[in-house]
This record gives structure tokens, C-alpha cells and sequence, in this order.
């Protein structure tokens, strides 16, 4: 007896006869979904669904598809199956495929993306990962060598080490809140016996004082509830997710092994991300109090008692020689940094990166600031005019980018899904690098070449263009990093390539220079420098942009050593501290590359 069939949709109707929109025993199942019945021309054995003429002639055109085996009229299955129905022996493991997709719920993972590392169904396939423009493959197909392979074995050990990472942070939390906790309470002790030298008028000012003393700890309370349930869900969810890789594996499950490493490896990216924004043990500090002097004289005119203040704490030493430098860097992981919506290959002429693992790239041939998402990889971009070269972070939501053309800095505000336009700060020359520290912004000028300190209105504090002989102090100041007590600029000279440094007065401190030995500071191996970013202990990396390598000098521009060898080109460079990573582009004249690169410290 024949099925009820439905009618064809008003769009199809002119092109079918009468006889076809009739009933029909077997009917093409694909078009059935869409509400159109059409009689079945063929069969697809992998798929176990029968065709119509149009979907059996282009059934194999995609590139995920290509292999299916398909069946003509005359032999293919003269009854519709079951949906529900068992498949053939020959064909795929589809109970392995159990994951469902995180875009289309209906619909399970079968697929993997290589170019965006992203476990995808074929309805991904069909409407973003595209043949065209996406190395996709079928994951039966590219699955069996998972069984006991390299990548299982370090996905493992990347879960033990996120695991021991969170334990440690915790661990290391808790002390320095109990640490915290007991300078406060000498603190507050200092301000009972303080009180005991004044009479009864400081009673009011004790009371703020004391307030603040315990909003502080409240805050490192809170901070170490946020921190300890946070890492105890990471560690469960991680060991759960080594379990489940440990039984598929030992079961030889390929498919589904494949498909749990690759979500284990997204769990541990998203993980890490949440990892870099915990509160920052740093951040825990120690407290004095200072009492005011001027209230022990005349207290009848002061407003404060005093003020809860951290304890120094001495910097880590700059690295002196070439042991301190050495420093072992992982191989790379590519980000791609073009968007659908560019025109041409990237420039990525400048880069800075969040604690949140945001990149945020001056795009320099596609006029445009980007943010990057490592975790996921997606891109939001803000077009501007003129094309900026240079990007620093300015505060937790705020960038501020170098615009040369127009001798203007463009301040730029950004949320987790959007970048929006702010205020430009006009300047007075042909703008290049761009760098913050504590409300300050360090920039260089190639026209007239030259350094300014300014603060966020763009109000100059410092120019430093002339030496104590009235010579030019550049040649070609491009990049510029800071930190408390310095500011390096690398300055691409044609006949001396140098890396400056200089104090926040102005003054030059210290000098990397490429050159023959027995100069002022000696011969080091950078050639063309160009991004430089500092790391945590005072030393810094440059890109040597024609030497085609990476290195590291020491704080005082005394000492370098050579990290990473046999980089195409390398440009700018930023470094984040959270996740210890050194990002870099690359830039060659007539080639340029749509990616970053991504280094981790090992």
C-alpha cells in the first residue's frame, strides 16, 4: 500500500506533471524533509537513503561526500527502510558518532576542520566549512591512527599538567591570603597604638581607615572563593574528560576517541582561558599602615589618618649574562587573522594581547583593528581610516592605535563581541609605535623621528628628538615597550641597527646595537629589529626582521641571546604573561602571511 505523500512546494509545481506530485511507494527521502515528494532514482548506500534524480546526480559533490557509494534504480532497494534501521555491515560505525554538534542539536559530529580545528556536522559543512574554503574530512577516514598515538598521550599530559596548575594556584592562593590577612591585623594594631598618641577627634578618621582595611579583606576573601571552586570544577571536568579518553581508548573506539581528544583539547584551551582570569595572586599584597605626620602637629586640619598602603616588593633582577637568557619556546601554533570580509592579505603591523587571551592586530592592508579570540577563533574587526599601524591596551576595555597617515591616535573602546570608535588625540608628526604603562603613552614618530611621553588626553610631557650634541637621536624609531623604570625603541638604521633604552625622564639609559665587536655595548645578533615586548623578569624579545630569528636581551641592553632561529621575517610581537605566549607576524615585501604565530614558553 502507498504512503500519503505531500505535494510538491509551489516553487517546484511547474515543473512537475501531474503524475509526479501524486503518491509514490519510494520516494527521494531527502526532499521528503524539505515537504516535497519526489520518486526515487537512486540509492545511497552510506547514507541508506533513497534519491531523486537531482539529489543522486550531485549527491557526490561535496567533498565529504566524494566517497559515498551510490546505487541506480535498477538496483537499488525496491523498499523504503526504516530510518531506525540497522546499517551494513560495510558501512561506517554510526553509533560511534554520538556527539551531538554545538551549532545544529539535531545533528551529530562527523566531520573535522583543520583549518579551525572545530568538530563540525555536515549541516557546518554545508553553510561554513565549505569545500571552497575549509580543508574538512570525514573523521572515520582520518581517526585510526588515535589509538595509543603521540596526540593522545600529550592531550593526557596537558590534562595533568592544567590539573597540577590549578592545584598549585589554589594551594599558593591561600597562603598569600593568610599572609595578607596577618599584615592587616598588625596594620590595624599599628592604627590602635597610633590613636593612643592623639585624643578623642581621631576616633572619626580610625573608623575609615579601618573600613578600608576590611573591604581589603573582604576582597581576598572573595577572591579565594572565586579561585578554589573554580579550579576544583576545571580538575573534575578534566579528569572526567581523561577517564572517558582512557576507556576509548583502551575499547579502541577510534571515532569516538578522535572526537573526545579533540573536545578534551577545546576543554583545555577554554579552561586555560578561564585559568588567566582568575584573580592574580600578585595582587594579593601585604599592608602597613602610614601614619600622618602633619596630624600629630595640627590634626584639626587633616582629613585622613592615615592610608593602608602595600609593601614593596623587590623586582626580579634582570637577567645579567647569557645563562640568565636562555629560554626554550615551543613550536608554533598558526592563528589565522584574515576575515571573510578582507580584501587582501593581512599586514599585521602591530599587536597586543589581553589577559582574557584576546589578540587585538593592526591590520595595516586591510585598514582595520581586529580582535582575535584564541579559544574559539573568531574575529571582530572595526574598520579604520587612515590604516593603522600600531595597537597598545590602555585599560581593561580601551585600546589605543597609531594612526600615521593622519597624525592621530585613535582610541578605541572593546567588548567581548565589538570594538566601537572613541576619541583621536591629535599629534604632531608621522606617529609609529605606541605603548602604555600607568596612564602614560609612549610613542615614536618616523617624520620628524623622534620619542613622546603624553598621558590619554594626549597632553606632552617629554620629547626626546636631540642628543647632548644637538644630533638626531633616531634614524627610524619604529616599536616601543615599557615597564616601570624603562622604555625601549628599535630603531632600524641602514648602516646600525639598535635597540634603545631610556628612562621616563627622557634620558638614554642603555643601547643594543648590531655592529662589529668592540663598539660601546658589543655585538649581538640582531639584524633588521623590529616588535620588541618585554617579559616578566625586565628582559625583552626582539624580532631580528632580516636576521630571521627571535631574541632575547637582557633589561640593561647588555646581553642577548638568539630563542628561536629560522623565522620568515618576523614583525611585531607581543607577549602575554597570564599564558606565557609570545605572539609574532611576519611582513616581506611582495609576501605576506594571513597568520600569527603563537609560541608558548616552555
Amino acid at each position: 500500500m502507498a504512503v500519503a505523500g505531500k505535494k510538491a512546494s509551489q516553487k517546484l509545481s511547474s515543473t512537475l506533471s501531474q503524475s509526479d506530485a501524486e503518491d509514490y511507494d519510494i520516494y527521494c527521502e531527502i526532499c521528503d524533509r524539505a515537504d516535497i515528494r519526489l520518486p526515487a532514482f537512486g540509492y545511497c548506500v552510506d547514507c541508506e537513503e533513497h534519491l531523486c534524480q537531482p539529489c543522486f546526480n550531485t549527491h557526490r559533490q561535496p567533498k565529504p561526500l566524494c566517497h559515498h557509494q551510490l546505487s541506480d534504480k535498477d538496483h537499488m532497494p525496491q523498499q523504503q527502510k526504516l530510518h531506525g534501521s540497522s546499517k551494513s555491515s560495510s558501512s561506517p560505525q554510526t553509533g560511534d558518532f554520538t556527539k551531538p554538534c554545538a551549532k545544529h542539536s539535531k545533528a551529530v559530529i562527523k566531520f573535522y576542520c583543520h583549518d579551525h580545528y572545530a568538530l563540525i556536522c555536515s549541516v557546518c559543512v554545508t553553510l561554513e566549512h565549505t569545500t571552497t574554503s575549509c580543508h574538512v574530512d570525514y573523521i572515520p577516514d582520518i581517526s585510526g591512527q588515535v589509538i595509543d598515538s603521540i596526540e593522545f598521550k600529550e592531550t593526557l599530559k596537558d590534562i595533568d599538567k592544567l590539573t597540577n596548575k590549578c592545584s598549585q594556584i589554589t594551594s599558593d592562593m591561600k597562603q598569600r591570603v593568610a599572609k595578607s590577612t596577618t599584615s592587616l591585623v598588625d596594620a590595624i594594631a599599628e592604627i590602635e597604638n597610633f590613636k593612643k598618641e592623639i585624643n578623642k577627634r581621631l576616633d572619626e578618621l580610625e573608623k575609615d581607615v579601618k573600613d578600608t582595611a576590611t573591604l581589603i579583606q573582604l576582597d581576598n576573601d572573595k577572591k579565594l572563593k572565586t579561585t578554589e571552586p573554580t579550579c576544583d570544577g576545571i580538575n573534575k571536568s578534566l579528569q572526567a574528560s581523561a577517564d572517558t579518553l582512557k576507556q576509548l581508548n583502551s575499547n579502541k573506539k577510534t571515532d569516538q576517541l578522535f572526537t573526545e581528544l579533540k573536545i578534551a583539547q577545546q576543554l583545555i584551551q577554554v579552561n586555560n582561558n578561564i585559568i588567566s582570569q582568575l584573580p592574580i595572586i600578585n595582587n594579593i599584597d601585604d599592608y602597613i599602615f602610614e601614619p600622618n605626620q602633619d596630624i600629630k602637629k595640627l590634626f584639626q586640619d587633616q582629613k585622613s589618618l592615615g592610608t593602608l598602603s602595600c609593601k614593596k616588593t623587590k623586582h626580579t633582577a634582570e637577567p645579567k649574562n647569557q645563562a640568565a637568557l636562555e629560554m626554550k619556546m615551543s613550536t608554533p601554533i598558526k592563528i589565522n587573522a584574515k576575515s571573510s570580509s578582507d580584501e587582501s592579505d593581512c599586514w599585521i603591523s602591530g599587536l597586543a594581547v589581553s589577559p582574557q587571551n584576546q589578540i587585538f592586530a593592526a591590520d595595516h592592508f586591510n585598514d582595520s583593528i581586529k580582535m582575535i579570540h584564541i579559544s574559539i577563533g573568531t574575529i571582530k574587526q572595526l574598520k579604520l581610516d587612515p590604516s593603522p599601524l600600531d595597537v597598545t591596551i590602555v585599560s581593561s576595555d580601551s585600546l589605543a592605535v597609531t594612526l600615521q597617515d593622519s597624525k592621530t591616535i585613535q582610541l578605541i573602546s572593546f567588548s567581548p563581541d565589538s570594538l566601537s570608535p572613541k576619541n583621536k588625540l591629535k599629534v604632531d608628526g608621522e606617529c609609529y609605535g605606541i605603548s602604555h604603562h600607568h596612564g602614560k603613552l609612549a610613542v615614536t614618530f618616523t617624520n620628524p623621528c623622534k620619542l613622546q611621553i603624553m598621558d590619554l588626553k594626549g597632553n606632552i610631557e617629554m620629547t626626546v628628538e636631540k642628543d647632548s650634541n644637538g644630533d638626531n637621536m633616531f634614524s627610524y624609531p619604529m616599536f616601543v615597550t615599557t615597564n616601570s623604570h624603562s622604555i625601549y625603541i628599535s630603531d632600524d638604521d641602514t648602516i646600525n641597527d639598535v635597540v634603545l633604552r631610556f628612562n621616563w625622564q627622557g634620558e638614554m639609559i642603555g643601547l643594543v646595537r648590531f655592529e662589529e665587536p668592540g663598539s660601546l655595548t658589543g655585538s649581538v645578533g640582531i639584524e633588521g629589529p623590529s616588535g620588541i615586548t618585554l617579559l616578566d623578569d625586565g628582559s625583552l624579545l626582539v624580532n631580528g626582521h632580516n636576521s630571521h630569528c627571535i631574541h632575547r636581551v637582557s633589561g640593561d641592553c647588555k646581553d642577548s641571546k638568539t630563542i628561536v632561529e629560522d623565522v620568515d621575517s618576523p614583525w611585531a610581537a607581543c607577549w602575554c604573561a597570564e599564558t606565557r605566549t609570545l605572539c609574532v607576524s611576519r611582513f616581506r615585501t611582495g609576501s605576506f602571511d594571513n597568520y600569527i604565530k603563537l609560541y608558548e614558553m616552555m
